[in-house]
Parts: C-alpha cells; sequence; structure tokens
C-alpha cells in the first residue's frame, strides 16, 4: 500500500535550510516517515534566498531581514512554488516549522526581531491553507502518527 504523501520543512528533517544554515532533525521523523512519504520544501531557498541568511519577520505586510533587506518577493515567489508542488503531486498536508515568517501556522515572529510572537502564519503557511491544504506545526506532529 502506497503511503499518503505530505510535504515537511525541509529544516526539520535536519536538511541544511535553516536560515542560520543549523540541521536538527525532529525526534518525529522516522516515526512519520513509516506512515508518509516525505516531500521536503524550504520555501525561502525555493524563493531563492541563500543558507546561510539574515533572520527575516512578517512587518505590517511585508517580509524583512535583519539587515532592514525586503525579502517579500523571495517568500512569495517560495510559497507559490510549494502550493505548486502541493497540487502537482495532490498533497493535502503539510507539516512546518512554526514561528517561522514561512512555515509558521498560528503564531510567528512579531517584526521586532526581540523573539516577541504575534498571532498569525508566515507566507507559505497562509497560502496553502487558502488553497485546502493543511498546516500542521512541528509541536503537534504527534496528531499524525
Amino acid at each position: 500500500m502506497r503511503k499518503p504523501k505530505i510535504l515537511i520543512s525541509s529544516c526539520l528533517l535536519g536538511l541544511p535550510a535553516r536560515y542560520n544554515g543549523a540541521q536538527e532533525v525532529h525526534p518525529f521523523v522516522e516515526a512519520l516517515e513509516e506512515k508518509y512519504e516525505l516531500i521536503a520544501v524550504c520555501p525561502e531557498m525555493l524563493g531563492g534566498l541563500a543558507v546561510p541568511r539574515p533572520p527575516a519577520e512578517i512587518v505590517g505586510k511585508r517580509v524583512i531581514d535583519k539587515e532592514g533587506r525586503d525579502v517579500t518577493y523571495e517568500y512569495e515567489e517560495g510559497a507559490q512554488r510549494v502550493l505548486d508542488i502541493a497540487k502537482g503531486l495532490s498533497i493535502k498536508l503539510a507539516v512546518f516549522q512554526e514561528r517561522s515568517p514561512s512555515c509558521g501556522h498560528g503564531w510567528i515572529h512579531d517584526g521586532t526581531f526581540t523573539d516577541g510572537m504575534v498571532e498569525g502564519d508566515g507566507i507559505c503557511a497562509k497560502l496553502l491553507l487558502e488553497n485546502g491544504i493543511r498546516i500542521v506545526g512541528d509541536s503537534r506532529i504527534e496528531e499524525l502518527l
């Protein structure tokens, strides 16, 4: 029997995708792999941003990195590419890194670069939700097992 395909943030798999280049495998990845075919995506990289890169946060309707550069285009481009992948593979579920300005769902950094949080969704998470794709944050992976 074929496993259902789901999107997963590349950084949760330990791939070098995090803004700072750190590689950390989420503890539930093995359990997810037993039940699902994991399709790794990093919206920031798909939008053309490098690793490492300055951290970025949503400020109003823009995504600004810590150096003051507007990276909204790259975030939107990456989000569209992730949506295209999801549609092309008929994927209806994504497991995403929480708090991210791209993948965060429910809570994201507040745009002040002080570790403050606000309710909201990252650019990619919002686009996927608008297109009927369920988002599960990395702290809730156990719900899928």
